[in-house]
């Protein structure tokens, strides 16, 4: 016996979100397979609510930073990362969530889906020519950095858990790890 899987697509996947099909589901496309995605908990929203505030004072309007929105990419998928840091094409979204060329980096917070963040979504965005892909692994505490992306997955991978980085659309900026996953008890 051969077992049929059905394939949706990017169309076919807005005419369903537009009928009502999956309301109050929370579902991601990837590779045209759904994927029913966990709540997120109290600390990953907190961190990336906390984050997207961060970025935002940074980059002051030179991006959008846009929170758990759809990308739509290439190869049958539109994922929700966290942030998606892209640029400030204001009215062009209403066309169309930011294809990869609008994207300028991607961050995801992951505890319970650790490693589907860090195989199958890291993957699909290195041969959707994501320049940069963040994963912070609240289960660790630490920040694994995707650069150099090619079609079997991204080149360069480095983990950090202290120091300060910057983003290759904004070298200028440095953001210290640390805040990204530690809770600042003086604030």
């Amino acid at each position: 016996m051969t077992i049929a899987t059905y394939k949706w697509t990017i169309d076919r996947y807005h005419q369903a979100i537009d009928s009502g099909i999956f309301d109050g589901q929370n579902l991601e496309l990837l590779r045209g397979d759904l994927i029913l995605m966990p709540p997120e908990g109290e600390p990953h929203v907190y961190f990336s609510d906390r984050t997207a505030q961060i970025l935002r004072g940074l980059l002051l309007g030179q991006a959008q930073v846009r929170e758990s929105r759809p990308v739509t990419l290439p190869n049958g998928s539109e994922p929700q990362p966290d942030l998606a840091i892209v640029q400030p094409l204001d009215t062009v979204y209403l066309e169309h969530h930011p294809y990869p060329e609008n994207i300028l980096w991607l961050v995801e917070y992951s505890y319970t889906t650790l490693k589907y963040d860090l195989g199958d979504k890291q993957i699909v965005y290195a041969q959707s020519e994501i320049p940069e892909y963040w994963v912070v692994n609240l289960q660790d505490l630490q920040l694994t950095v995707f650069r150099d992306p090619s079609p079997s997955g991204y080149r360069t991978v480095n983990n950090f858990q202290d120091g300060n980085i910057s983003p290759l659309a904004f070298p200028s900026i440095s953001i210290e790890v640390r805040r990204l996953f530690e809770v600042n008890r003086s604030s």
